[in-house]
């Protein structure tokens, strides 16, 4: 059953951490800005449990393209990822790299570059005067994109508690930036793409402590709907029972929390059938059209990922409690299997 919960929105900056490296509880709630300081991740003492990434989606009207720069402390792990949604042909990268000499992860969103050096891979994270700049090389790709920030644009983030009794020892902060227009271009073979506008990229940035195995799903969104830009970002497992949510609408910029674990329906054997999230607050219906099977088996991390594309159908409530409607956006939802 959906279950409603309440949830503390945070409106001035806070530390993630005290200064012994513990959960900072004055820290436990969402916000409609990064207001986070994560720089206590990794943290003395607490080595093999800290994660922290930076993941970005843009998805295109000829290409989805997809990368990944992070470190698991005793790993870092980098992957570029490029659809040709016309001829249906993938081309994926992976590193696997021990230690994390060659990633750069900064202490806090947008408090430094981001970078991923390896042989195969380069990735680079900038943050510009208007947006978000997004480069990066890998075997037979290359991509240069600008995911604009408009102003005013709000994107959520929420830590994650998952608790023993009263004990916090694991937790997660993540920001999850949906609906950010992007222009630019991508290469393939030496060839170029435009990516005009229409074109939408979604940050996942996250800082955190994990338990070694989790299951999750998550899902986002973006387009235009009846002249006004749509934001959807959606989460679930990883956060039931946490009194926490990843739940919320984006309308021209503006963040409404869902507050309110919903409730997803889909077939874990045939994943391109239609999936169902609902809830008092959300009647949604995701009809995928390609699926990205990952999975992963190095020894001590292993990882099984259904990312499926698609588009999206039915209505969110906003924060007045009009439901609003967000036929056509097109985006993701996915269940992943992690040990790590």
């Amino acid at each position: 059953m959906p279950t409603p919960l309440i949830e503390r929105e945070i409106t001035a900056p806070v530390s993630l951490t005290t200064p012994d490296g513990a959960l900072n509880r004055d820290a436990l709630g969402w916000s409609r800005t990064p207001l986070h300081d994560t720089s206590g991740i990794p943290g003395r003492g607490r080595w093999g449990r800290n994660k922290r990434w930076e993941y970005w989606n843009v998805m295109t009207p000829s290409h989805i393209i997809a990368f990944t720069v992070s470190c698991v402390d005793y790993l870092a792990l980098h992957e570029v990822w490029v659809l040709d949604r016309a001829t249906g042909e993938d081309i994926g990268s992976t590193v696997i790299s021990p230690g994390a000499r060659s990633a750069t992860l900064p202490p806090s969103l947008g408090d430094g570059p981001v970078r991923a050096r390896t042989r195969r891979i380069t990735l680079d994270v900038d943050e510009v005067f208007d947006g978000t700049r997004l480069r990066g090389t890998a075997p037979r790709v290359s991509f240069d994109l600008l995911a604009a920030r408009p102003l005013e644009h709000e994107s959520l983030g929420v830590v994650v508690p998952w608790r023993r009794g009263d004990d916090i020892r694991r937790f997660q902060y993540t920001v999850k930036d949906v609906a950010r227009p992007t222009t630019g271009s991508i290469a393939i073979d030496g060839t170029a793409h435009d990516v005009p506008v229409g074109s939408w990229a979604v940050l996942d940035h996250g800082r955190g402590r994990w338990p070694y195995q989790v299951r999750w799903n998550w899902a986002a969104g973006s387009g235009i709907v009846d002249g006004r830009t749509i934001g959807l970002q959606l989460g679930a497992k990883w956060t039931d029972g946490s009194g926490a949510t990843e739940n919320a609408l984006l309308v021209d910029g503006r963040l409404s929390k869902i507050s309110e674990e919903l409730v997803w329906d889909y077939d874990p054997e045939q994943f391109m059938r239609p999936w169902q999230v609902h809830g008092a607050t959300a009647d949604l219906t995701f009809t995928p059209f390609y699926d990205k099977m990952s999975r992963t088996n190095a020894l001590v991390i292993a990882s099984r990922t259904d990312q499926l594309f698609g588009v999206w159908s039915g209505w969110v409530h906003d924060d007045t409690g009009t439901p609003v409607r967000v036929d056509g956006i097109e985006g993701f939802a996915e269940e992943v299997l992690n040990r790590w």
